[in-house]
């Protein structure tokens, strides 16, 4: 029934493609087809639906930010991390500077850029990114991925604005390590390469409370997981979030490159791929994809208990 319902979903959404458009401020993301759309589904029963162009490699993007936050709270702690980090909805872009210049600001929350790079400035010092990568592969189940030399240099050749947002973070105590190591750290983590699938195998992790589906090894704590869906859910799709969490109703986490990272809790993970983006920098089809198994399969948060 998945396998069926995904990959109508998958073909009604291609259209949508054309409302949007790739990210262009990073000129290795503006050369991918935006007529691209993939979607997989991994289910902790072990199906495993996938439809469409779900073995095409792109660049992770924010959806880092969901790996750089999990690996925080597990080196650096809760209290750590959130004492200069916030947990709210900021209502800006991702990118915005917001009101950072004042004595005492903080970033909103920890999926917008100037709270992922304070979470990485807190990160690099005790992690490499080897170390990273290496998680980062676990965590998804792809040792495939890798570093995409391309789109780590072509956006560290366009970087002013997040340059800008760590040095007023730096400015204001919020950045207390290296603010170059930081802003490498951060693009090198947005630079990796995946697919749908890697992040359908990311979000099983999580639906899981963080337990790997194949081996049983715990990869996160269950804190650590309620925390990151939590956030997942009310920041996950820029500000985007409320108005997907009211249609939708599924932690998520987009990216520039065009993924959408999902997670349905104890059922399934959902990786998306489509590089067409709307306004506020989510995938068009993508979400609309999204929108169709959030309905037909009753996979809203707050669905009727007996629909599940």
């Amino acid at each position: 029934m998945i396998q069926t319902i995904l990959s109508q979903a998958v073909e009604a959404a291609r259209p949508a493609a054309e409302l949007g458009q790739t990210a262009t401020y990073i000129p290795e993301l503006g050369k991918m087809d935006k007529h691209h759309l993939g979607a997989c589904v991994f289910t902790w029963e072990g199906e495993r639906c996938c439809a469409g162009d779900t073995d095409v490699r792109f660049s992770i993007q924010s959806i880092s930010k969901v790996i750089s936050l999990a690996a925080a709270l597990e080196l650096c702690g809760y209290d750590t991390v959130f004492e200069r980090v916030g947990m709210e909805p900021s209502g800006e872009a991702f990118n915005a500077m917001g009101k950072l210049e004042a004595v005492g600001s903080t970033p909103s929350n920890p999926m917008i850029n100037a709270g992922a790079i304070a979470v990485d400035s807190y990160l690099e010092p005790k992690i490499s990114f080897e170390e990273m990568l290496s998680f980062t592969r676990k965590l998804c189940m792809d040792p495939q991925i890798v570093l995409d030399e391309k789109v780590y240099h072509s956006e560290m050749s366009h970087i002013s604005r997040n340059r800008a947002i760590a040095y007023l973070l730096e400015n204001t105590g919020v950045i207390r390590s290296d603010v170059e190591r930081t802003l490498d750290f951060y693009v090198r983590m947005c630079s990796l390469s995946i697919t749908a699938e890697s992040l359908a195998g990311l979000g099983l992790v999580l639906a899981g409370d963080g337990v790997h589906p194949a081996t049983g090894e715990r990869l996160l704590s269950p804190d650590t997981v309620r925390v990151v869906k939590t956030i997942m859910l009310t920041c996950g799709m820029y500000d985007g979030s409320g108005t997907f969490a009211v249609q939708v109703g599924i932690p998520s986490k987009s990216g520039v490159g065009g993924g959408i990272l999902s997670v349905v809790d104890g059922r399934m993970g959902i990786g998306i791929f489509g590089p067409a983006l709307d306004g506020k920098g989510n995938s068009v089809a993508g979400i609309q994809v999204l929108r169709t198994l959030s309905r037909e399969l009753h996979l809203h948060i707050f669905d009727p208990s007996e629909h599940r």
